[in-house]
């Protein structure tokens, strides 16, 4: 039987599940089916007959959890298979912290906020502290939190660090330790964790609990781990303490898409496994399934001018394929058109299907152009990454009642639900709540229970509405431990009055909200049959934990399925689709100004560009534009240098007669502007200062005169490029900076 599934794997693949004992590095290149390795891994050390409650295995989202574990089902049974440890890295450790989080001071019934949730905590914490937004941003403030969570940073740490006090003074947020303190002190207040709490909180309960530790290391014999570059220093720390007794670890992924440092990754935890791991066993997958050899040589080209890497050589034996085309529009909104125009064409010539083409940026901002070209063209598409289904307010709303059901102590989900549907609680009284609960060190659940008690604070039809919500919530609470998710979520539906409240509005925009809340109890079903089905946990709670730990890629609808995906290359990550075009290839741009001046970000940068063309399986698409609206200029763009670093054999360029990249426009005596091609010059060569342009109205300028600009103010020109019309100059601005811009559109006066 073993054998069966062993004889479609790839000498390298086999090895790599084969070889179980000890610690084990398996480099995987794009589209090398790490996936395939990692599941018949699995499945293998379940046929000799490691118990499956042994195994741990994680991942970095829930749908891959779950793929994989069908897969497993599938070659060594369903019975077997349900018993695995397997999910998430929050969803594992979430798991063990209803078990044990009783030791840190926690509920087994916490719930967990959610990014919106914390913002919200953050936003009234700064209001309570009498702070200004516009300085102490929630935004910015829960970011910092987070990576001082993600480091393992505690709020008593933070305030007693010297360096992370002065930068909080250079930023002038002097108080964001207090922030952080306090932050904290309400989520535990509330019996609530954020995502960063179930990692931090889980290394506190493995450093503080050595018995507790020492149980789980007993119990996890084998531990494979998914995605391990994209691992941060807390989840580095949690697999190095579980793995440390058996040391059966088997971490898989690849260096070259490292690509989520912003976030806490640290490339370092899979470039440095064989000094952690001196006996470690290498396994490298190069064989890359998915894409055609063209777009694999080119991206072989592209991460090869990186020097963090582990080296590999990553080839294709699919067919050669087209050259990866580069297009090269005038203005941003031309190169929306290109594209959309491409897609089109190729979607009726070929007999493809919508989804069969993605469209990636490097910001989220890009996606406007692309919005409207392909709206334009009534070509349907889908922003991945944009407003997720959970966040939209009725799902929020009715997520929040059963968060006040299983947790009454839940300070964000009371807030949301105590006042919807309108009750006659207004935010004064809400207020009244929250100072109260921090005068008298209660939770504002035990206020609004007790709330006849203050009557200074509550007149008698105040206290009744607040003894309402507070029964309503009790009953409502009733048997949520026995009954199933399903049923249950349908009797809170209705019995908060949301569903009546939604069923009588006439608006579309009330009559969706009604059709969402109608989708989310058909999820929960879903969720209830697959859960009796698999002897797992089907109640309310459990389908709490899973939805709140949901992400982008576990949030797909049916109706999104056949749509053009309009995503950032950062959300591409593990996906693949045949056609994929490359938006915005313009220094400045891609790579992002942030990193020009820094090699490890440059690197990186380069490793989000590889990401993105190795998500094409049959074509991939580079493209730029020459010029691009910013802040409301036209300003001139050059070609990403990333661009550069690809042979010409594997690149074609349409629209410049073959030749790359160097465009000018020149006026025919009897005809308008056409396109010219001029030889790539030089780098050592320089373009002269100003050309005089016989018949157009731009004034001259020379470098060193100054000048005015409606926008920036005073400035004096330091540079000036390029021929008419194309012309920009460099201005370096008294208040505003050096600016970049073009002559025909920048309306410049001389002094």
């Amino acid at each position: 039987m073993i054998h069966n599934w062993l004889d479609d794997l790839n000498e390298a693949q086999q090895k790599a599940v084969i070889n179980t004992e000890g610690p084990a590095l398996v480099i995987a290149g794009a589209g090398a089916g790490k996936t395939r390795v990692l599941t018949c891994r699995i499945a293998y050390l379940l046929q000799k007959g490691v118990p499956a409650g042994k195994i741990l295995a994680l991942t970095f989202t829930n749908k891959a959890a779950g793929e994989m574990k069908d897969r497993i089902a599938r070659i060594a049974g369903a019975e077997i298979a349900r018993f695995l440890w397997m999910g998430t890295f929050h969803s594992v450790f979430a798991r063990i912290l209803r078990i044990e989080g009783d030791r840190l001071g926690y509920k087994p019934n916490y719930t967990i906020y959610d990014a919106s949730d914390s913002k919200s905590l953050i936003r009234a914490i700064i209001k309570e502290l009498n702070l200004n937004d516009d300085i102490y941003k929630p935004g910015v403030i829960a970011a910092r939190i987070s990576t001082a969570k993600n480091n393992l940073v505690t709020a008593g740490m933070y305030a007693a660090d010297q360096g992370m006090r002065e930068y909080d003074n250079s930023c002038r947020m002097p108080l964001l330790s207090d922030i952080y303190r306090i932050y904290t002190m309400r989520c535990f207040k509330a019996n609530s964790m954020d995502f960063d709490d179930l990692l931090m909180n889980t290394n506190i309960l493995f450093r503080d609990f050595p018995g507790v530790l020492a149980s789980y290391q007993e119990r996890f014999r084998y531990i494979l781990v998914d995605e391990y570059q994209d691992t941060n220093y807390s989840q580095f720390l949690i697999v190095k303490k579980l793995s440390a007794v058996h040391r059966n670890l088997c971490v898989v992924g690849d260096d070259a898409q490292s690509i989520y440092s912003f976030r806490g990754a640290r490339i370092e935890n899979i470039l440095e496994f064989r000094n952690e791991y001196p006996d470690y066993q290498l396994f490298k997958l190069e064989q890359n399934y998915r894409s055609t050899q063209t777009i694999v040589n080119a991206a072989n080209e592209i991460i090869a001018n990186n020097e963090g890497q582990i080296q590999k050589a990553v080839y294709s034996r699919n067919e050669p394929g087209e050259k990866i085309m580069v297009l090269q529009s005038m203005t941003d909104t031309e190169e929306g058109f290109n594209i959309a125009s491409d897609i089109f064409d190729k979607r009726f010539s070929q007999r493809l299907n919508w989804s069969d083409f993605a469209v990636l940026y490097r910001t989220n901002a890009q996606s406007r152009i692309f919005e409207e070209t392909l709206r334009r063209k009534n070509i349907p598409y889908k922003i991945y990454g944009g407003l997720s289904f959970y966040e939209r307010k009725e799902i929020k709303d009715i997520l929040a009642y059963f968060r006040m059901v299983i947790n009454h102590e839940d300070e964000e989900a009371l807030k949301r639900s105590i006042n919807y549907p309108k009750r006659g609680i207004g935010e004064t009284t809400v207020q009244k709540i929250f100072e109260l609960s921090a005068d008298l060190n209660m939770t504002p659940w035990s206020i609004i229970s007790e709330c006849r008690k203050y009557q200074a604070q509550f007149n008698a039809g105040t206290a009744k509405k607040l003894l309402d919500y507070v029964e309503m919530i009790n009953r409502l609470s009733l048997d949520c431990a026995t009954r199933n998710a399903y049923d249950k979520a349908r009797e809170i539906a209705t019995g908060s009055g949301i569903m009546k409240e939604l069923r009588d509005g006439k608006m579309p925009e009330e009559i969706s909200r009604f059709e969402n809340i109608e989708e989310l109890l058909n999820g929960i079903k879903i969720f209830t049959e697959s859960a009796e089905t698999n002897g797992e946990p089907s109640a309310l709670e459990a389908y709490l934990a899973n939805v709140a730990l949901l992400t982008d890629q576990d949030n797909e609808k049916e109706e999104d399925r056949d749509k053009v995906t309009l995503m950032t290359m950062h959300s591409a990550k593990g996906l693949e689709f045949k056609h994929v075009y490359v938006a915005g290839l313009e220094d400045n741009l891609f790579p992002s100004p942030l990193s020009a001046g820094n090699a490890r970000e440059l690197e990186e940068e380069r490793r989000l560009f590889y990401v993105a063309v190795t998500r094409a399986e049959k074509q991939a698409t580079l493209s730029y534009a020459l010029n691009r609206y910013k802040w409301g200029n036209l300003e001139r763009s050059s070609p990403s240098r990333f661009l550069r670093e690809i042979d010409r054999k594997f690149l074609e360029f349409p629209q410049t007669g073959g030749k790359p990249f160097r465009t000018s426009f020149v006026r025919e005596e009897t005809g308008p502007y056409k396109l010219r091609l001029r030889p790539k010059k030089s780098s050592r060569s320089r373009a002269p200062a100003f050309i005089p342009f016989s018949g157009n109205s731009l004034p001259e300028f020379s470098v060193g005169d100054s000048v005015m600009h409606d926008r920036f103010g005073t400035g004096e020109i330091v540079s000036i490029e390029g021929e008419p019309p194309d012309t920009t100059a460099s201005v370096q601005f008294e208040t505003n900076g050096t600016k970049k811009l073009l002559l025909r559109f920048a309306k410049l006066k001389k002094i």
